[in-house]
């Protein structure tokens, strides 16, 4: 009975200071579950996107150098931490539409992953090559983790994702190596540094990672040869597994435009759809046993190849000279149902969470078009300085996202 009347007066007291505070700023509360940023790589500046109403709610601008940017979020979603090229990591409120924080952590860096708990920050980069940990709250630098192999050399590092566990997972490109760092005696002793697991000889030139969406198995695709590496984080005492070796035996290999993106992989149903690093086709792989089942002939060389979050369609876009052009294939029998002409330079695809739209950007023609993904018709499109990377709120909750 206590805890009841508890509970009401909690609420009641909650109810009415949401109420008070919505009147004191003169606005209404707002959600962030529908909400999502959207890079602009050419002016240093995101926009603050609503994907329920279409619309750009904001633009903040002094992010430095966008070229290759991406995001993670706060576990509330409140809080867009944007990782630069330039070095740069950005704390963006999404909320109240501003840049809460900013360091220059780097002199280059490619990317970052938010910990399981949220506390952590963490950042890779190419100079000098390593991984910087923040605390997610204040920016400040808890681990420095220096990717050092062969007398003292230090490898650019790639591929970097959160895993459960408290570890962070990451592939060293000039090393050949895949390491997890261990922060789960963090919250014990913040002065314990983590525990660091390295694999080496896992190939030539890792040059991105992944990591599947239940947390198992971390994928190193490797761009000095034919293959990937396959690490099952259930059983890490098995050591690091060659998968699709040589799957470009006896053909020759197209230049290389632009890397493929392998957190774009897409899993649907018992099959992984990767994209072939230098190949017009995108590999079927089966889950079971990791090997290659089908090949699918696409328009060009494959960037990102995405699932729609309910697995039935795969979307395809790709590297110059076709990069204005996606494709969209049936997974049950890898035939493509549909063409798309979104502008010039597509450089991202971003499905609504339930996949009944996707939004994608051509930078070239400085717009993200919003398209239904059932009759594949315009919904709306949105003006954008060079958009690129999209990224939804959702992936706050997304193991490796």
């Amino acid at each position: 009975m206590l805890n009841s009347l508890w509970q009401i007066t909690h609420s009641g007291v909650l109810f009415i200071s949401m109420i008070l505070l919505s009147a004191c700023t003169g606005m209404e509360p707002m959600a962030t579950g529908d909400m999502g940023v959207l890079i602009e790589r050419a002016t240093g500046s995101v926009q603050i996107i609503n994907t329920s109403s279409r619309t750009s709610l904001a633009r903040v601008e002094g992010l430095g150098d966008l070229s290759h940017a991406s995001i993670v979020y706060s576990r509330n979603e409140r809080f867009a931490y944007v990782f630069g090229r330039d070095g740069g990591l950005t704390k963006v409120d999404i909320l109240k539409q501003k840049i809460d924080k900013r360091i220059m952590q780097s002199g280059n860096s490619i990317g970052g992953a938010i910990s399981q708990d949220g506390h952590l920050v963490a950042v890779s980069n190419y100079e000098p090559g390593g991984v910087r940990v923040f605390d997610a709250d204040s920016l400040e630098l808890v681990a420095d983790i220096p990717a050092s192999y062969a007398d003292g050399q230090r490898s650019k590092v790639v591929g970097l994702v959160d895993a459960p566990g408290q570890r962070f997972v990451f592939s060293l490109y000039d090393a050949g190596e895949i390491w997890i760092a261990d922060f789960s005696q963090h919250k014990l002793d913040k002065k314990k540094p983590p525990e660091i697991t390295k694999f080496k000889k896992v190939g030539k030139q890792p040059y991105d990672g992944l990591i599947s969406g239940d947390g198992r198995y971390y994928i190193a695709g490797l761009f000095g040869e034919d293959g990937l590496a396959l690490l099952d984080l259930w059983k890490p005492e098995m050591g690091v597994k060659r998968i699709l070796d040589h799957y470009g035996k006896g053909k020759r290999q197209m230049p290389v435009y632009k890397m493929p993106h392998l957190e774009g992989w897409a899993i649907a149903g018992k099959y992984a759809f990767l994209p072939a690093v230098g190949f017009n086709e995108v590999l079927v792989v089966s889950l079971s046993d990791w090997k290659e089942v089908a090949r699918i002939a696409v328009h060009g060389q494959p960037v990102f190849v995405m699932a729609r979050p309910d697995g039935r369609q795969i979307w395809v876009n790709f590297a110059f000279p076709n990069n204005d052009t996606v494709e969209i294939f049936d997974t049950l029998s890898f035939k493509k149902i549909h063409t798309l002409k979104p502008g010039k330079a597509v450089l991202h695809m971003e499905f609504t969470p339930r996949g009944e739209e996707v939004w994608i950007s051509s930078r070239d023609d400085n717009r993200v078009s919003v398209y239904n993904t059932e009759n594949f018709k315009v919904k709306t499109m949105l003006s954008a300085e060079k958009p690129s990377g999209i990224f939804m709120t959702y992936r706050a909750h997304r193991i490796g996202l």
